[in-house]
């Protein structure tokens, strides 16, 4: 049997109100009161009903939809970015692409082919290197960065995590535990990310007094391998830390193994601690201290402002930047949570 969905005249009727004013509440317009924007929006919920995006795409000219460029798919970061612009996106009737670019070569013929064509209304485009990329992208064309700000952060607008203030609570934390030798794995020194998350782990340090020892800083790759590397680095170097700050968690999780490997006591002989407080994290042996971030709130937040930029005429602008949480567990402190 066919299933039978909701229509917009279906949702009028339960609203009490004309398919004029829900088309207008769909499409996020400012003329309508807010008391009757608020019965829209709840009969829209009980009938759970989607506007058809094909149908509106013919009728107003725009195709509804919006892409998500990351550097690849697979990065449980971008995946739930991606995951909370989706959910962002469908309730409010636009589907989201999504593609990855892995080089500058790939994101440009990805900008030819969905912003100059116009294949798509607007662009989130994930943590974007300190390159030329934005440069590609045509001028007044609704995009929205994440994870780092744009070259011009005057003309587009960035959603992101504070990541100088994530990596000096970090090193704060180890301070706060007696650790004055203190190293760091940072992902590829290209992505902005990965710079400002070292000018945090420099400022806690010489707030300290502690100089900064630039052979305690070693480049990573985001990969668990890269940070078991980096610890037996350390070791073969004969310049062993007593902490060490990775950037992300799988690092975290190479550097517990290369300190198991190396029969180091973790963390009475090393205190390690990461970023993002992935699923898996709190079952790292032992489970790993981390700066946890909302990742599905950071997605939701750059479509939602991606939305603002393509209904508001009068839109400025803004950067967003969400603070994380220190999640302490055992793999800093005996007997964490």
């Amino acid at each position: 049997m066919p299933t039978s969905y909701p229509t917009i005249r279906d949702v009028a009727r339960q609203a009490g109100v004309s398919h004029q004013t829900v088309s207008r509440v769909i499409n996020g317009s400012m003329d309508v009161l807010p008391e009757t924007r608020a019965l829209v929006e709840d009969a829209i919920e009980r009938m759970g009903y989607r506007p058809n995006a094909i149908a509106r795409s013919m009728a107003r000219g725009k195709t509804y939809t919006f892409a998500c460029i990351s550097p690849n798919l697979t990065d449980y970061t971008f995946a739930s970015v991606i995951e909370g612009a989706e959910i962002e996106a469908r309730r409010h009737g636009y589907f989201l692409l999504s593609a990855s670019a892995t080089n500058p070569e790939a994101f440009r013929e990805l900008i030819d082919e969905l912003a100059k064509h116009r294949r798509v209304d607007g662009l989130i485009i994930i943590n974007p290197y300190v390159d030329e990329r934005s440069k590609h992208i045509p001028q007044n064309f609704p995009v929205v960065f994440v994870g780092s700000l744009a070259h011009d952060k005057l003309t587009i607008s960035s959603v992101g995590l504070d990541d100088e203030k994530v990596a000096y609570d970090a090193i704060k934390h180890l301070l706060s535990l007696g650790h004055t030798r203190i190293a760091m794995v940072t992902g590829p020194l290209e992505e902005d990310c990965s710079q400002d998350r070292i000018k945090g782990y420099q400022r806690a340090l010489e707030e300290a007094g502690i100089p900064v020892d630039q052979s305690s800083i070693i480049e990573g790759d985001w990969s668990a391998t890269s940070g078991q590397n980096a610890l037996l680095s350390f070791v073969d170097q004969g310049n062993l830390p007593t902490a060490v700050f990775a950037q992300n968690d799988r690092m975290a999780l190479g550097v517990l193994r290369a300190a198991r490997d190396a029969n180091l006591k973790v963390p009475s002989q090393l205190a390690v601690i990461g970023v993002d407080d992935m699923p898996l994290s709190s079952y790292f042996d032992p489970p790993l201290t981390t700066m946890q971030q909302d990742m599905p709130r950071i997605g939701q937040e750059a479509a939602s402002i991606l939305l603002d930029m393509l209904q508001n005429k009068d839109f400025i602008p803004r950067v967003v930047q969400f603070p994380a949480q220190l999640v302490v567990r055992q793999s800093t402190v005996e007997g964490g949570d």
